[in-house]
């Protein structure tokens, strides 16, 4: 209560109107998120529009390409990034309210069953010659940026490793030049199928929300340990007084239990719940 009170107050009194002033029909409302959102995304908005009957086009990918592509004029109402920095700089530029976490994250390391990677021999089977690493694509993606994060943190721990991880690693998912996976196929799934990679470093939250047993999630050790905060800012560019005062309402709805406890089926944790867990 007290986070969703506190949102309210930071992202403006249009959130207040109630959902009885929705009598007319509701402007649709598009969402640019994080591609590793889409799976709890779509069953949130999902259940909001089930309970509101408010229309939303949810758009997701790479979202320093969706930055980008906010940034010429794309229509976005509501924007989530899976880093604070991408947000913040809309902010920053005027162009959009303040930016709030709307959700937390990790790192995590797949890799079929047959790599044998555990915890504890995980930095040993990222340098093995032999072991093939895929990321996301720095810059384009945030999965990529943490990932030449988790190589800077493993030269603390292994002189040298960062030079050895950064020449390894495919950037094979999240850019603009990504090699092409056949439609409908999973793209980590796919390189992995196809031996192109054997290991690939993303987030340990999932699209579904039952574990894939094809291939073994790593958590990262603690020397190697890194999270991700997932910004959310409301754009000031409407094209309506009635899609702003949408999009507000869809941001609190946002952070709401009822939504945030969606996020613990695909791996996420919820920032509202870790606020409610304090009190």
């Amino acid at each position: 209560m007290v986070l969703r009170t506190l949102l309210a107050a930071v992202l403006g009194s249009t959130m207040s109107i109630a959902w009885a002033q929705q009598a007319t029909a509701p402007a649709v409302v598009t969402i640019y998120a994080a591609g590793s959102m889409s799976g709890a995304l779509t069953a949130i908005t999902h259940q909001y529009t089930a309970e509101s009957g408010q229309k939303i086009d949810l758009v997701t990918g790479p979202a320093g390409l969706l930055l980008d592509k906010i940034e010429h004029a794309a229509k976005a109402d509501v924007f989530i990034s899976a880093n604070m920095a991408h947000p913040q700089r809309l902010t920053a530029e005027g162009n959009a309210a303040p930016t709030v976490v709307f959700a937390r994250n990790r790192l995590c390391v797949q890799a079929r069953p047959d790599v044998g990677l555990t915890t504890d021999n995980l930095l040993d089977k990222l340098l093995d010659p032999n072991v093939r690493i895929g990321t996301s694509t720095p810059k384009a993606d945030p999965g990529g940026d943490y990932a030449w994060e988790l190589f800077a943190k493993a030269d603390s721990v292994h002189p040298g490793a960062k030079q050895v991880l950064e020449a390894k690693a495919q950037q094979l998912v999240g850019g603009p030049t990504a090699p092409q996976v056949p439609a409908g196929q999973n793209a980590v799934k796919y390189f992995m199928a196809t031996r192109r990679v054997d290991v690939f470093i993303g987030y340990c939250s999932s699209h579904e929300t039952k574990p894939d047993s094809t291939l073994v999630q790593v958590e990262l050790p603690a020397n190697l340990s890194l999270s991700a905060d997932y910004g959310m800012t409301v754009l000031e560019q409407p094209q309506t007084a009635t899609t702003r005062n949408a999009a507000y309402r869809l941001a609190l709805y946002l952070m709401s239990p009822e939504a945030q406890d969606v996020l613990t089926r695909y791996g996420f944790t919820p920032v509202a719940r870790l606020a409610t867990a304090s009190r």
